[in-house]
């Protein structure tokens, strides 16, 4: 009989070593998660961030585009029919 109340106390000591670890294990994974939840909002700013500039950058290129043509439009003699209509 002693032995059956031995045994239970090892092992509910047991239950209860392995109860804190997983409090323990638990505590560490929150904080894992609220790191790289901190880590996911920073690259999703980022990755707007970046959207936007490449967005600018898209129509910059698109202006200056627009300006080579207007200018070298400019340069152009006028044609034929410009010329017979004046």
């Amino acid at each position: 009989m002693w032995g059956k109340l031995v045994a239970i106390g090892r092992l509910l000591f047991g239950y209860a070593e392995a109860t804190e670890q997983n409090k323990q294990d638990i505590r560490n994974i929150k904080a894992d998660v609220a790191a790289l939840t901190l880590e996911v909002e920073r690259l999703r700013h980022e990755l707007l961030r970046v959207r936007d500039n490449e967005r600018h950058e898209r129509e910059k290129l698109a202006l200056q585009l627009e300006n080579i043509l207007l200018r070298f439009e400019k340069r152009l003699p006028a044609s034929k029919s410009r010329r017979d209509t004046k």
